[in-house]
């Protein structure tokens, strides 16, 4: 089982592909499964395949020793001739992202490793956002230690915060949170408060993030493959 910590042990990439269609979503998962399980690249550690729930969609977040291997990866003929033009054919969007874990918290413990596995029942949110390069760190403290608060929240089970490193299909600077929530319904009751009825410190982190992004979108998950080298 995949496990996420600020550690700086692995490179942590998120591919994130979107389309128009359920079909092709399953179509997605497929091919994806398909490179997750023949894959033996050096210094690859493991892949985690996310079928989308709010909008069709896949996620497979990617431990890998280093920036180096991932790049020798892109590099090589398979991935440039075979497995992108595949993946464009069904897809409407692709984002090759490359991260730093900068925080994690499950339940009310902040720095806790996070695990990722079809064998546990999360419910998995993912929310990129983009953010000028001079307010990166703010960013990544207001939606880290700045939601402590998310322990208090019913459902909410864990949040891991990702500096974005370097993308492809996305300029500039960004920050990812990736967290865990019990069911759809409390992840969705969640999203849905209305601004007077958050709590004081929601709305400080709120006004936080608001004042710092400069685009965001999200979609919800559901794990359904991983596997580790060796």
């Amino acid at each position: 089982m995949p496990k996420i910590a600020a550690d700086g042990k692995y490179l942590t990439v998120l591919n994130l592909f979107t389309t128009d269609a359920p079909e092709k979503q399953q179509r997605l998962l497929g091919e994806m499964r398909q490179v997750v399980d023949s894959a033996a690249y050096e210094g690859w550690v493991s892949s985690t395949v996310h079928s989308g729930q709010h909008s069709p969609g896949t996620a497979n977040v990617i431990q890998w020793r280093s920036t180096e291997d991932l790049e020798a990866r892109y590099a090589g003929e398979e991935f440039k001739h075979r497995t992108l033009p595949v993946f464009w054919e069904i897809t409407t969007s692709i984002r090759l992202l490359q991260n730093e874990i900068a925080y994690t918290q499950r339940g009310s413990e902040p720095g806790a490793v996070v695990e990722i596995s079809p064998d546990r029942d999360d419910y998995a949110a993912i929310e990129v956002f983009g953010v000028a390069e001079k307010d990166q760190g703010d960013l990544i403290e207001a939606v880290g230690t700045g939601q402590g608060w998310l322990a208090e929240v019913p459902g909410y089970r864990s949040h891991v915060v990702m500096r974005g490193l370097r993308g492809r299909g996305l300029d500039g600077k960004f920050v990812v949170v990736y967290s865990q929530w019990d069911d759809p319904a409390s992840y969705d009751t969640f999203r849905t408060v209305p601004e007077p009825d958050r709590s004081p410190a929601r709305q400080k982190t709120d006004a936080a993030v608001a004042g710092l992004a400069t685009s965001y979108d999200w979609n919800t998950y559901r794990v359904v493959h991983t596997r580790l080298a060796g």
